[in-house]
């Protein structure tokens, strides 16, 4: 009898950490599930981990001085991964491991077409809030005209999209400064019809209603949230981290000087791997860190520790711990960690969802402002450290935030709401649950392409 062909899915993202430690998880699952997998990733990605489950094909991203936009900066990405790609489809055909589904990532949107040219079917992976894609689903619909001002007229959002300050949209709807980021971001749904599967890395239970709203549209399956195993469900024993990440960790001395401190006294502060703040920002925050007496780990950038003053350094020297980067799972799970002062990325956003951690939110850019907005008001796990008709935070701004997600009522509110939305998380991809039965079901169309609808 001739052995059933075990099926082979090959997953690519974008050469950004953001994008691709949430596809590496996602990688796993279909490799503990008994799939054949080939991730591509750049070639700069440092391997902290990687399960032999998994084949990785690098993908050497050269810089092209001659780009001038994103637009340009895409069509670089798009000839150096539709190169890759080619060549390694080629070596599985010769190997007689061919791949049967492509799984890209949604800023690629001409891989659709180029999967189907390759007779594979394929799969869309956003990376963001489903909240943040129905937004951008209605920009290129033509729906919400950008930029949007105060008394822009938000009525085309759904009920389940519950802003109403053009201010909690994503920054690029508003703010001009990125030229071309509203195309690019809208793109992402040229090609949507096409795909044969949409994915999602969020879980139902955490955005119910966008979800409904976005399946009466497309095959949406929700599959996060995209966090190592052994911080929700627990059954990969040997997914403690990422695996691969384009920075390299300071692990030891990060966990070594938790393990010194009392349960819940820290505020971890990061500000992810993109964003630049400006000298008084970065004076307002190390100041009102310091006043609030509170332990804090901040992760800082190299190309951001000129920002800190020597004397910031030398006061707060008994209380904090500065570092370049760190383990940020291994950080926001620990029992010394008490709150985390963030950008409300997604990934950051997620992770502290399913570790239970209150958030004072500082979002940056981008998806960040509607992230926070759901942080806040949706899901009260969190306190916004500036309100919108402020130009600028103070130290004051930071101390106090501190000090209502560390102490008292305002903390208790948090923390509760945060271990609720954590219980859901881990039932979510534990077995049975919402984001582990739509894994099953996309495996289990891609076993039985007649099961597909």
């Amino acid at each position: 009898m001739e052995m059933m062909k075990i099926p082979h899915v090959l997953l690519i993202s974008l050469p950004f950490q953001g994008h691709v430690s949430p596809m590496v998880q996602f990688t796993k699952r279909l490799a503990s599930k008994g799939l054949q997998v080939t991730f591509l990733c750049p070639s700069s990605t440092i391997v902290l981990n990687n399960s032999d489950s998994i084949n990785i094909e690098y993908i050497s991203y050269k810089d092209d001085p001659t780009v001038r936009n994103s637009e340009e900066y895409m069509a670089n990405i798009q000839k150096h991964a539709s190169d890759k790609l080619v060549q390694v489809i080629e070596k599985q055909k010769r190997c007689g491991h061919p791949f049967d589904v492509l799984v890209h990532d949604s800023l690629m949107p001409w891989a659709v077409d180029f999967g189907h040219q390759h007779g594979l079917r394929v799969a869309s992976f956003f990376t963001q809030a489903c909240a943040v894609n129905a937004i951008f689903y209605l920009v290129f619909q033509g729906k919400l005209r950008p930029p949007l001002k105060e008394g822009s007229c938000l009525s085309s959002l759904p009920s389940s999209i519950p802003v109403r300050d053009f201010r909690d949209l994503p920054s690029d709807l508003y703010d001009e400064r990125r030229p071309g980021a509203i195309e690019l971001l809208a793109s992402q749904f040229s090609h949507v019809q096409k795909d044969d599967w949409i994915l999602c890395n969020t879980f139902l239970e955490l955005e119910t209603q966008v979800v409904n709203w976005l399946s009466s549209k497309w095959k949406i399956m929700t599959i996060g949230p995209s966090v190592p195993s052994m911080f929700l469900d627990k059954r990969l024993a040997d997914d403690r981290d990422y695996g691969l990440s384009l920075f390299k960790p300071e692990g030891e001395a990060c966990i070594k000087w938790l393990d010194e401190k009392d349960t819940d006294s820290v505020v971890y502060v990061s500000f992810g791997s993109l964003a630049n703040l400006v000298q008084d920002q970065m004076d307002e925050i190390a100041w009102g860190l310091l006043n609030s007496e509170c332990n804090f780990l901040w992760v800082v950038r190299d190309t951001e520790k000129s920002k800190l003053s020597e004397k910031f350094i030398e006061e707060s020297a008994d209380r904090g711990l500065i570092v370049n980067w760190c383990p940020q799972l291994e950080v926001l799970a620990h029992d010394a960690v008490g709150s985390f002062m963030t950008h409300c990325g997604w990934n950051s956003t997620l992770e502290a969802l399913s570790l239970g951690v209150p958030m004072m939110v500082l979002p940056q850019w981008t998806d960040q402002t509607t992230n926070a907005k759901y942080i806040v008001d949706v899901w009260k796990t969190g306190v916004r450290v500036k309100a919108h008709d402020k130009e600028s935070i103070t130290r004051e701004d930071i101390t106090k935030s501190v000090k209502d997600v560390m102490e008292g009522t305002k903390r208790e509110e948090l923390k509760t709401n945060a271990l609720k939305l954590k219980e859901m998380a881990i039932e979510a991809m534990s077995e049975g649950g919402s984001s582990d039965k739509n894994i099953d079901d996309f495996i289990s169309e891609i076993v039985n392409p007649t099961t597909s609808t």
